[in-house]
């Protein structure tokens, strides 16, 4: 599992297809596995799209597997159980893949020494995630009211034995966290860069999207002069762990998302089927302009459309 960035794959041939009733059968008959992204399909902000929870629970009595794939790394994925189980949504921990989980793991798998140390710049659920996996992390929101003082006699002090820094999304993000993980990358030998995602924008709130990971892994990137390793969608480190862990064929999986450039690259990078809904990031125009080069198998309006074309 080596979590580089793909190369990217559109799918060629022919533009999406608008769910109906005839290809919705068609794809509910042909997939064990349903993976679905979060903000912007399940939620925007703290708000359930309507329809989910019926959507969901049709697809359980069907026999099919529900995992949950979402890049906002500000939880683990025990807070992320407990942000579904307020909003009435009964998933368990082992069906939630975050960035945050991803994070750890890649460290895990690939035998991050247990003597060095994790810089965070991000939130609560990557801290979670790496302590968790046996890690010592350091950073992250305690570090969110540090300030830095640019006088002429200011040294900036960091912990030389940080051998990764990860970075996701992070509301409280500082010149402070950008010095010290600058210095840790650039001046730590072999200290690895990594981002939980790369998203531009995500829905935070109901209302509007925000500045996504991608404003502050490019922070980071611009400091240091480095790419980073990207463990979220649409890396395929993700996806391979996800397969590991359910021994599940991607040619039998959907996933199921609103952005093009993560979640329908992610699933189709694996060879999954791909719906993109329109209840999040992408709009139909954005999908039908010609300079879009990433063509979902289907589209349609929300999750609960599914619901509506079953006849259920």
């Amino acid at each position: 599992m080596k979590g580089e960035n793909p190369n990217p794959s559109p799918r060629s041939g022919a533009a999406a297809e608008l769910l109906c009733g005839v290809n919705a059968k068609a794809l509910l008959d042909s997939v064990d596995a349903f993976l679905f992204d979060c903000d912007g399909v399940i939620w925007k902000g703290d708000k359930l799209i309507d329809g989910v929870s019926q959507t969901l629970d049709l697809l359980r009595s069907k026999g099919k597997k529900l995992v949950f794939v979402t890049n906002n790394s500000t939880k683990s994925r025990a807070q992320y159980a407990n942000k579904f189980r307020s909003l009435g949504l009964s998933v368990t921990q082992d069906e939630i893949f975050s960035s945050s989980f991803a994070a750890a793991m890649y460290l895990k798998v690939n035998h991050f020494p247990p003597n060095k140390k994790a810089y965070v710049i991000g939130g609560e659920g990557i801290l979670q995630e790496l302590q968790l996996a046996g890690f010592t992390a350091l950073g992250g929101p305690e570090d969110g009211e540090k300030r830095v003082q640019l006088k002429s006699s200011c040294f900036f002090e960091h912990d030389k034995n940080v051998g990764a820094v990860v970075v996701g999304l992070d509301p409280d993000i500082n010149y402070y966290k950008l010095q010290y993980g600058t210095l840790c990358i650039r001046e730590n030998p072999g200290c690895l860069f990594i981002a939980t995602n790369c998203d531009s924008v995500g829905h935070m709130t109901d209302l509007q999207e925000w500045p996504g990971a991608g404003c502050m892994v490019g922070a980071i990137c611009g400091s240091t002069g480095r790419e980073p390793i990207v463990v979220g969608k649409p890396s395929t480190f993700m996806m391979e762990f996800l397969l590991q862990k359910f021994h599940m064929s991607p040619s039998r999986m959907c996933m199921v998302g609103d952005r093009l450039d993560t979640d329908i690259l992610f699933g189709q990078n694996a060879g999954c089927k791909t719906l993109l809904v329109l209840s999040g990031v992408t709009t139909e125009s954005i999908l039908g302009d010609s300079s879009n080069s990433i063509q979902p198998d289907y589209y349609t309006s929300k999750v609960s459309d599914i619901l509506k074309l079953l006849g259920e």
